[in-house]
């Protein structure tokens, strides 16, 4: 089998309300939609995301962000309203999460600045 894509899909109740969100968090508005009530980014640090109306699972997802610098990520969300919990540590670095309109869980991901302990 030949794989040319993957997406990640999350849905929501209200996808105006996702839409707004989402454009906030890839800093861009959605690249398609591909039919009525989905919509996606694609290329967003190499991953492909949709988001689609299903009420019913709304709320149920997740999905992890990695990022550089944990304290500008945090910085760059809370100056958009989005509050965030506090930080574990564990051995691959540092995580926060916060969630989109729909309870989707959303995990902020730091890595170590080196992969192996000492």
């Amino acid at each position: 089998m030949e794989i040319q894509g993957i997406y990640a899909t999350l849905a929501t109740a209200r996808m105006d309300r996702a839409e707004k969100f989402y454009t906030e968090l890839f800093a861009r508005e959605p690249d398609d939609r591909p039919m009525d009530g989905l919509i996606q980014w694609r290329g967003i640090a190499g991953a492909n995301i949709q988001i689609f109306q299903d009420r019913d699972n709304a709320g149920s997802g997740r999905l992890t962000v990695v990022v550089p610098r944990m304290d500008d990520a945090r910085r760059s969300l809370e100056e958009t309203g989005v509050k965030l919990t506090g930080e574990s540590e564990g051995d691959y670095g540092r995580i926060a999460q916060f969630a989109d309109p729909d309870g989707n869980r959303i995990t902020l991901a730091e890595p170590p600045s080196s992969p192996f302990k000492t």
